[in-house]
């Protein structure tokens, strides 16, 4: 029930010890730092810090052997310098990393432009090494500091620079100094639409039912954490089973209904499928007690019931997008367990169950960093959108926040804004209870992996899922690693059919046929079948170029019955018992809820 103690979510006896104070002067003084840090906890990495330099402290072989590196690196250095002033052209030392493109253009390769960033290059290659393969340091705690060094050396980077920035100095030549004051007039610009809430500069371009999200549909349910959309048919008839799709409650749900030519609703609706897809309400404060749980039972269930009654007797397509995605695998897992056979079939996309693995976002999961997180979000009831941005920024920063700082104040030229640049400005909060949930049972207990986590009270397990699963991932995901991803073929007694597409988290996804850089792997693996680990996968699976949209399109019809007249929308059919009535147009309230 919504507002129930924390501890009838997930199955553990209480939730932070702070919670059981009726004051307490910690809370207010965690919340005060968490504004001046971003919400990341000093505790967090300064037990990072310690751990690291007191081993290194007491590692003399590590002390040599950085002492050796860097001698050699220095020596590297000069010879290429002084091979350099005779030989401009000369080859370099150090290469960047391949997906480092911050000194890829043809200037830089010009002196004194390429000593500069190959020095760079070469000290964030020791620092790499003194922060890594120290004895005795945690794996945890490796990573933070060594993502930590990163963050640093990024910061005074030579691309940042005018006077060190062959592309900022040819700029200010070429346009007499006046990229500089378009450069201020951009920050301006950008410092006033942050502290006033406004949308980035060109997101008003891409209006929310009238440019995104405009594929016709009806609302046809609503309770206070969802809105159910029907969306009307493009096709005379239709597949008998319908689609439901979970969004994340991170997202607004458009993502999946972006501009007509890459809308994934739009493309399985012309192919004759009836989709609902479920719109979450943006939380606020009053909101604050809604936990995983809530979301599980106002969320997937009372989506699915609906559905079920508009189209009767029909098992349902379920498709679940990133948390969408891990929400409904604990749903197609409890109703496995109740014997619930509604489900025909489980889509995953870029969605993890396993969270061993969870990729850079671990970093700033520890017991130090969610106890911060919890006193920040208890002062306001939520994880408000800037903070949850900022971490997702700092995991790409070269491209998201230095490359866009370069471009936009330096060279005073802004990226054109598009439809997936808006949609990501159109950010949503988080309760405070679900979050703290999801954070200590899934990423920090792993309790759904390891059929601990609860439903009603009562634990589940993944192995009892056994329809078809369809998990797709993406091989440049900082969020959702596809090789965590790749797990929920150890975690399910189901048949999984698992395709890796070329992309990132959201652009892997929005991927609509016709996309000329676009390919994937796939390959389905039998639940009587030995386990497959993924790079033999990866190495063995068939290579499709384009987009895995139509892969899917072809599993869902194999995985269907025959087509039927389409449904009515919100209406449900004779005998259904309990009708829905279409409530307003698509996107409907919830989406346009700041």
């Amino acid at each position: 029930m919504v507002g129930e103690p924390f501890a009838e979510a997930g199955g553990h006896a209480e939730s932070s010890p702070q919670a059981l104070r009726p004051f307490s002067f910690d809370r207010p003084l965690h919340a005060a730092t968490a504004r001046l840090t971003a919400g990341i906890s000093p505790a967090a990495l300064m037990l990072a810090h310690v751990d690291w330099a007191q081993h290194l402290l007491r590692s003399p072989d590590k002390q040599a052997e950085l002492l050796g590196k860097a001698v050699r690196k220095w020596i590297r250095y000069a010879d290429y310098s002084l091979r350099a002033c005779g030989d401009p052209d000369c080859p370099a030392c150090i290469d960047p990393l391949p997906q480092d493109k911050r000194f890829s253009g043809e200037p830089w390769q010009n002196q004194p432009f390429a000593a500069m960033y190959q020095g760079f290059l070469l000290m964030q290659q020791w620092w790499h090494n003194a922060t890594t393969g120290v004895e005795g340091v945690s794996k945890h705690h490796e990573d933070v500091i060594s993502f930590v060094t990163r963050q640093l050396l990024d910061v005074v980077s030579p691309s940042n620079f005018p006077l060190t920035n062959p592309d900022v100095l040819e700029a200010t030549r070429r346009q007499g100094g006046m990229n500089f004051i378009q450069g201020a007039a951009n920050f301006y610009e950008d410092w006033r639409r942050l502290v006033t809430g406004t949308p980035p500069v060109g997101a008003d371009a891409f209006q929310v039912g009238r440019d995104v999200a405009t594929s016709p549909g009806k609302v046809v349910f609503r309770n206070r954490l969802i809105e159910l959309i029907q969306y009307a048919p493009a096709t005379d008839s239709v597949y008998a089973e319908p689609v439901l799709i979970v969004p994340a409650w991170i997202m607004k749900y458009y993502i999946l209904d972006l501009s007509p030519e890459n809308s994934l609703v739009g493309y399985l609706v012309g192919k004759g499928h009836t989709v609902f897809v479920i719109s979450w309400k943006n939380p606020t404060s009053e909101d604050r007690d809604l936990g995983l749980e809530d979301y599980r039972r106002l969320g997937v269930m009372a989506a699915l019931d609906a559905v079920s009654a508009i189209v009767p007797k029909r098992p349902v397509h379920a498709v679940g997008y990133c948390l969408g995605g891990t929400l409904l695998a604990i749903a197609a897992a409890a109703m496995a367990r109740d014997g619930d056979e509604r489900l025909g079939s489980l889509t995953m996309l870029a969605a993890q169950t396993d969270f061993t693995e969870a990729g850079e976002l671990m970093l700033f999961i520890d017991e130090a960093q969610v106890s911060f997180l919890e006193d920040m979000m208890a002062e306001q009831g939520y994880l408000d959108t800037r903070q949850m941005s900022g971490a997702f920024q700092l995991l790409r920063s070269n491209d998201l926040i230095w490359s866009a700082m370069v471009r936009t104040y330096l060279l005073g030229a802004r990226r054109p804004m598009i439809d997936l640049m808006a949609w990501n400005a159109d950010s949503t909060r988080m309760p405070y209870r679900m979050h703290s949930e999801y954070l200590r049972h899934l990423f920090l207990d792993n309790d759904l992996a390891g059929n601990r986590y609860t439903a009603e009270g009562r634990p589940i397990s993944l192995r009892d899922i056994r329809v078809p699963v369809f998990a797709v991932s993406t091989t440049t995901d900082h969020v959702a690693p596809w090789r965590s991803v790749y797990k929920i073929q150890m975690l399910t007694n189901a048949d999984v059919t698992f395709v890796l597409s070329n992309g990132g988290h959201n652009a892997g996804i929005v991927s609509p046929p016709g996309h000329p850089y676009r390919h994937h792997q796939i390959a389905t693996h039998k639940e009587d079948e030995n386990y497959v680990d993924p790079d033999a996968w990866q190495a063995s699976a068939v290579r499709h170029d384009g987009s895995w949209w139509p892969c899917w399109q072809d599993w869902l019809v194999r995985h269907s019955s025959d087509r039927v007249p389409p449904p009515a929308t919100g209406c449900a059919g004779k005998g259904a018992g309990k009708g829905y009535v279409a409530l307003e147009d698509a996107p409907g309230s919830y989406v346009l809820e700041p």
